[in-house]
């Protein structure tokens, strides 16, 4: 902790950033975003096993902030990110919505969160992303701090709910589905929490043509939750906050992770893990298996 707000304060007084990205402690089990300009403030800022927000959505929020404002001015900011974070940090960068070398990256090695605030951090509370996470120190970083530790065990629910749908027939599936997005309230929370939906104009915000209903009723709802899923197919790095947002629980990393299984299966691609490797929407290759298109 002591080692983060000495370099936090130290990028801000030498000038290196802008800002820091990052998080401070509201209660025990309990941390908020805070976005540090003061050296001074660099105090309130932590890091632990509540530290879920993915902060790379901010990224693109300041971007487009500072570039109404002047379109000279660069913008270098710090983030305070999980090496799972980072994998978003990566796909933005891979999309062209931000340059690394306008963002400093600050990581940690990582054991696990607790998969939502107030919930004791244990092998029973563990956040579902965690379980089989193989990032446990980020790919790409230019500081890091604590030691590596082991993360809980727990069992993969999610992976079993995807394996239990899969053998669902179709009919069985869609009804699944369907009564999932009937409880949709179309409040965006999914969406203003991905750091992978940076459109500064949703087409559900578009209404000439309106594409997508706006009330929450079930030919509104599915067609929403499946285009933004469509959406996210293959660039979805898997951090789960849409779900956790998400105020009547509906299962949308089960849709993103299937999507993410296909894509590796498929074309060997998983996102956010290199910034030589092109994005897999934005790419071609005519080796790629054509097996989704017979």
């Amino acid at each position: 902790m002591k080692e983060l707000r000495e370099h936090a304060k130290e990028l801000l007084e030498k000038g290196e950033v802008s800002a820091v990205i990052g998080y401070s402690q509201v209660s025990e089990k309990r941390t908020k975003p805070i976005i540090v300009t003061d050296p001074q403030d660099t105090d309130q800022l932590v890091f632990n096993e509540y530290c879920l927000n993915n902060l790379a959505v901010y990224l693109t929020k300041a971007r487009i902030k500072v570039s109404c404002r002047t379109k000279d001015k660069t913008l270098k900011l710090a983030v305070t990110a999980k090496p799972c974070d980072v994998h978003s940090v990566v796909a933005l960068i891979q999309e062209n919505q931000i340059h690394r070398e306008d963002i400093h990256i600050i990581s940690f090695n990582c054991h696990g969160v607790a998969k939502d605030f107030g919930f004791e951090f244990s092998g029973d509370n563990i956040a579902s992303k965690c379980i089989n996470c193989e990032t446990h120190k980020p790919l790409y970083f230019d500081k890091i701090f604590g030691e590596e530790k082991e993360t809980p065990k727990a069992s993969d629910d999610a992976m079993e709910r995807i394996q239990e749908i899969e053998r669902m027939s179709h009919q069985e599936r869609f009804e699944f589905f369907k009564n999932e997005f009937d409880k949709c309230i179309k409040c965006y929370a999914c969406r203003a929490v991905c750091p992978l939906c940076y459109c500064q104009r949703c087409i559900t915000d578009k209404t000439i043509p309106r594409w997508i209903e706006s009330s929450s009723h079930m030919r509104g709802n599915f067609a929403w939750n499946i285009v933004r899923a469509f959406h996210l197919s293959g660039r979805c790095t898997g951090c789960g906050e849409c779900e956790r947002a998400c105020p009547v629980d509906i299962p949308l990393s089960l849709l993103n992770r299937r999507m993410a299984i296909k894509a590796k299966k498929s074309f060997s691609y998983v996102s956010g893990r290199s910034l030589e490797t092109p994005t897999l929407v934005g790419s071609f290759n005519e080796k790629d298996n054509d097996e989704l298109f017979m």
